[in-house]
């Protein structure tokens, strides 16, 4: 298999099994060994600082909590549409989400492109790029009282 087809197949099924454990009730309720095997054991998910969610997140365990942290912000995260365009090592995913923050009940659509190393049949970094930050980093915080 070219590893443009093993990249695609990686990420076909891995988006599979996304779904299947976000049906199953998401974080803290499925377990994440659903999407365990397509990940390396030593995978980096960089999301920008400016989201709730931002940081580094490494390993299966990394990505357990960083799970967990996108089902306290977020009431709803759907995918809706996926392009993928994948060649050697790297694939690029273009997605496009309708979302619904937890602390305001804000409903959001989006644009996110993901830059999505795949290396042995399975995903060993992902680097998401956001249209806006700010819009996101706006709908999920509650504003504070003033005085």
């Amino acid at each position: 298999m070219s590893s443009t087809t093993e990249s695609a197949t990686v990420l076909t099924g891995m988006y599979a099994a996304e779904a299947e454990y976000l049906a199953a009730g998401g974080p803290g309720e499925a377990s994440f060994d659903l999407l365990t095997p397509f990940f390396a054991p030593d995978v980096e998910l960089h999301q920008a600082a400016a989201l709730p969610y931002g940081g580094t997140w490494r390993g299966h365990e990394g990505m357990t909590r960083f799970f967990l942290m996108m089902g306290e912000v977020w009431e709803s995260f759907d995918m809706v549409e996926q392009e993928f365009l994948a060649t050697d090592e790297t694939a690029v995913v273009l997605t496009q989400v309708r979302a619904r923050a937890r602390a305001t009940g804000r409903e959001l659509s989006f644009p996110i492109l993901q830059a999505i190393t795949v290396k042995d049949g399975r995903i060993t970094e992902v680097r998401p790029f956001y249209w806006d930050t700010q819009a996101i980093a706006d709908a999920c915080a509650v504003p504070t009282p003033r005085d």
